[in-house]
């Protein structure tokens, strides 16, 4: 159970649903598959898979909560194929050209046909309930998919009260100065990756991987007023990650020594060791956030 991104969102009001209570209202929400007519389902599962019984995974009070999308996949050509071909033979029929609702219609019917032989697609996103942290954390690569989580969060429990992160000063102003100045804080190290975007419209994009980021060549991009949007970093030897302006972390990979704490756990015990591994990156994620958001200058505070 290990996060390979990270949305953080901090909680306006406390979350004081129990375990219990946060079960009972996932439970009316719970994932159905796609019906013969559906484009898409959204759903609760467990998160800790086929063998778990609950919808929801709790220790040292942080929830662990899973949604499943099923979606079906009609290729853009077939629908389009077989719609120029119906609108064809219309068009013949009744020797004049169909109106755009009526080709509207027709591709309607077309979708319909196709739907319960369509191939599906599954995927998985999890999110992390801290209560006492004060936040939610989506593992999602997009805000988008994020959002299908939150939404449906929001709409199990009646409200869900959240805002994204904001920082009082915007991260790549401070990203920015990082590079300029050659110095991080305490605990964080620069990788070797960075996106640089000018301040002005059309003013360029430079993306470089394996670079030295404090080079004269880095810097000649900064005197030109780019700006960081993209920084690859290291924190307290432990996790690596690639911190976005918009405060997304991606690609988030955690020690080898992290991993192997938990590998005396019997590998018979699947579920101790999920539980294990649970415990053991909240421990972790629980100290590397507030670093995070502190080395970036805090939090911006409401007036």
């Amino acid at each position: 159970m290990w996060f390979k991104n990270l949305l953080v969102y901090r909680f306006t009001k406390p979350f004081s649903q129990t375990q219990q209570q946060l079960e009972n209202a996932l439970e009316a929400f719970s994932f159905k598959p796609c019906g013969s007519q559906d484009l898409s389902q959204l759903g609760w599962v467990s998160p800790l898979g086929k063998s778990g019984q609950t919808l929801s995974h709790s220790g040292n009070n942080e929830l662990l909560i899973c949604v499943k999308k099923e979606e079906k996949i009609l290729p853009a050509t077939v629908v389009k194929d077989a719609l120029q071909e119906k609108v064809e033979e219309q068009e013949i029929a009744q020797q004049r050209p169909l109106k755009k609702a009526e080709k509207q219609a027709i591709k309607d019917d077309i979708v319909q046909q196709l739907l319960p032989r369509a191939f599906k697609r599954h995927s998985l996103t999890f999110a992390w309930i801290s209560p006492d942290g004060g936040f939610i954390a989506v593992d999602a690569s997009s805000a988008r998919k994020a959002d299908e989580l939150l939404g449906l969060l929001r709409k199990s429990l009646g409200a869900l009260p959240i805002v994204p992160v904001t920082l009082s000063t915007p991260a790549d102003v401070t990203m920015t100065d990082w590079l300029n100045e050659g110095q991080l804080p305490k605990g964080f190290e620069l990788g070797n990756e960075a996106e640089l975007r000018s301040a002005l419209e059309h003013g360029g994009i430079v993306r470089c991987k394996e670079q030295d980021l404090l080079s004269d060549e880095i810097a000649a991009h900064l005197a030109a007023d780019k700006m960081v949007t993209k920084l690859a970093l290291h924190y307290a030897d432990t996790i690596e990650f690639v911190l976005s302006d918009d405060m997304s972390l991606k690609r988030l990979q955690f020690a080898d020594s992290l991993h192997e704490e938990n590998d005396d756990i019997s590998s018979e015990d699947p579920l101790a060791r999920f539980d294990a591994d649970f415990t053991l990156l909240c421990g972790e994620l629980r100290q590397f956030i507030p670093a995070l958001l502190d080395a970036l200058g805090g939090e911006q505070t409401a007036e």
